[in-house]
């Protein structure tokens, strides 16, 4: 069964996603508790709040997810505000259709739950053969069969909210030409790129150009190195706790006695069956006829079992296992409908079960083989004993000895040190701490709230710790600072040949957009003298080998403008040089333009929906406060810049 897991890792993606959900419920939304300060909020929705703590839980989640499909991304990304940012409006945005399914009274039946299940491909691995819910699968995941219910059940419900008016999306052939004409208007177009390595080469700065390149305070940024610490801190969580206690022998052995069958190894059974199927709507003589197939076939095995695989390819009606000659492979209870299980583990290996019937018609059932049921003796399992119980006492622990650790740093605030030896803890140490991180993984140095106490002036000039702040479920931590680095400008000669690179490059870039400047005013003028490429065929229906802002400078240009020049900036691989001759007939067919009109309206419902959004939003106040607010300021104001630029 383990190997099977560790095939369909898409599970437990899909389980991710489905634990990363707030951790309400629909109908229980209201029954959530207020509290006065605002403290550790990072945002609001009406008067429900979502708290730092379920913010962190998101992005640690987020990013687990992340790792497990890319085991090499960079670990900065998460610490990122775009990255944060998603994690919170998605607990936003959560919390919003949540509150609107609670007051507009949506809920989900039982049927439509079922269908989602059956239907659904992201199901696919969780369903036996006879679709019903492989919860030894789901259990492996640490999910109950009842928790994915309401989670499934929270998924739809919620999806009602916006689901009804996308729906609604519909435009006329006449919007959807209108449309089109202007997303896939066809231009024809000459351009050239000019690259600044063609005159590097030619560039040779003086001295007194590189220092006045040095001290343009536009270069400042890059030539600054960041603020950064040496740090000692402490973290308290579980873990660290259960070092700490002891475990008694006798105790131990009395647990497993306790929990015999915890230690059980679940029994499984292999069997071969063949299915005569009855549709839920067959007629009375339909179902007789497949009984009385299935009691034929059942005589013919009784006079000889070993034919049980040659009929099962030829009668059985489940394309799951006819192939395989009925083989179900080992199944545990819970795997099958009740009356096939109730029949295949009444049975002895080699034994044939009379003709059971189930929701999806006759079966007969051979079983082949029984394994598991036994229990593991105590020697095997005492290690996870042990580690059970170190796990319990040092949650038990954990409240008394927080207020210890709380009291403790703040108390003796100079050094670490005093409340590491009351705890039994490891003062921790860490080299170049960037005060904004994302360069590196900091570990639990990363959090924004352990930076902003860490570096906050008052504890950074004294070498104070930080309270105790708490970065996650029964985690503490508490820092200071030990040596402390402040942004400075980093000498000219250490950055040297940085700057002249920096500036070769700057000025090389200069001189390629000088030379597009100069060819575009002589071309302009003498057509004849014009050495731009053939014309070819831009628009956004087909992909050409230009980048794509060519494209959009390209059919930016008024019609009526045309003929028309441009020079088109690149970034770093220089400028482009446009010459957009004539606007070309749009060709597209009845079938494209029904085609396009279905997609064209599904993006109209879903303008609409996003529209509704931002409305819900607007109507239950939606607001960020303290780190939120802080971390979406941020985003607006990159997004501002980028724009600019």
């Amino acid at each position: 069964m383990f190997d099977f897991v560790r095939k369909h890792t898409r599970i437990l993606q899909l389980l991710l996603i489905l634990l990363i959900l707030p951790s309400f419920v629909v109908f229980g939304i209201q029954g959530y508790s207020s509290f006065a300060s605002n403290e550790g909020v990072v945002a609001k929705v009406g008067s429900q709040k979502i708290m730092q703590t379920e913010w962190d839980n998101a992005n640690r989640n987020v990013a687990e997810n992340y790792r497990a499909q890319q085991p090499g991304i960079d670990a900065k990304l998460f610490d990122t505000p775009e990255f944060k940012s998603k994690s919170l409006d998605s607990l936003v945005r959560q919390s919003v259709l949540a509150t609107a399914a609670y007051d507009q009274h949506l809920s989900v039946p039982v049927s439509r739950l079922t269908r989602a299940f059956l239907t659904d491909p992201r199901f696919a691995s969780l369903r036996n053969p006879d679709g019903s819910l492989n919860k030894q699968l789901l259990e492996a995941q640490g999910m109950t069969p009842a928790r994915l219910e309401a989670l499934l059940r929270q998924e739809l419900t919620l999806a009602q909210v916006l689901g009804g008016v996308q729906a609604t999306g519909q435009t006329s052939k006449l919007a959807t030409r209108a449309a089109l004409e202007a997303m896939f208007q066809v231009r024809d177009v000459q351009w050239m790129k000019i690259e600044p390595k063609s005159f590097a080469a030619q560039l040779n700065p003086t001295a007194e150009q590189l220092q006045a390149f040095y001290k343009d305070p536009a270069n400042a940024s890059w030539l600054t190195a960041p603020e950064k610490a040496d740090v000692q801190y402490l973290v308290l969580d579980v873990d660290a706790l259960k070092k700490r206690v002891t475990v008694n022998e006798d105790d131990l052995r009395r647990s497993y006695k306790e929990n015999e069958k915890r230690f059980t190894v679940p029994e499984e059974r292999r069997a071969r069956h063949i299915l005569i199927e009855v549709k839920k709507t067959a007629s009375a003589d339909e179902k007789k006829a497949a009984r009385a197939k299935a009691d034929q076939l059942l005589a013919q095995l009784r006079k000889n079992p070993s034919q049980f695989a040659e009929l099962a390819k030829k009668n059985s009606d489940d394309p799951g296992s006819a192939s395989n000659g009925g083989d179900l492979d080992f199944f545990g209870r819970g795997a099958m409908t009740k009356a096939f299980e109730d029949a295949a583990f009444a049975l002895k290996p080699g034994q044939l079960s009379d003709v059971v019937e189930s929701d999806y018609g006759f079966h007969i059932i051979l079983l082949t083989e029984v394994r598991g049921g036994q229990v593991q003796p105590y020697e095997a399992v005492k290690a996870q004993l042990e580690d059970d119980a170190r796990k319990q006492l040092a949650q038990r622990e954990f409240a008394g000895v927080a207020e210890k650790f709380t009291n403790g740093v703040y108390e003796q605030s100079d050094s670490l040190k005093p409340i590491a030896d009351e705890l039994k803890l490891e003062v921790q140490t860490a080299t170049d701490v960037l005060r904004e991180p994302g360069a590196k993984d900091q570990g639990v140095l990363s959090n924004r709230r352990v930076l902003d106490a860490l570096f906050d002036p008052a504890n950074r000039a004294k070498g104070r710790n930080t309270e105790a702040i708490e970065v996650g479920p029964s985690k503490l931590v508490s820092a200071r600072i030990v040596k402390y680095s402040p942004a400075t400008r980093q000498p000219f000669e250490t950055v040297q040949a940085q700057v002249r690179e920096r500036w070769i490059a700057a000025e090389a870039l200069k001189a390629a957009r000088k030379d597009a400047e100069q060819k575009m005013a002589l071309w302009k003028q003498s057509p004849d003298k014009s050495q731009m490429p053939a014309a070819v065929q831009m628009s956004g229906k087909t992909i050409y080998n230009q980048p794509p802002i060519v494209l959009e400078s390209a059919l930016r240009i008024p019609e009526k403008q045309l003929p028309a020049w441009t020079v088109v900036d690149l970034g770093a691989e220089g400028v482009a040089l446009l010459k957009v001759n004539k606007v070309l007939p749009m060709q597209i067919s009845d079938q494209e333009l029904n085609e396009a009109q279905s997609q064209y309206g599904s993006y109209w419902g879903k303008a609409e929906a996003d529209a509704y959004y931002r409305a819900l939003k607007r109507q239950y106040k939606v607001q960020f406060l303290n780190e939120g607010k802080k971390t979406m300021d941020k985003v607006t104001e990159s997004q501002k810049t980028s724009a600019a630029q």
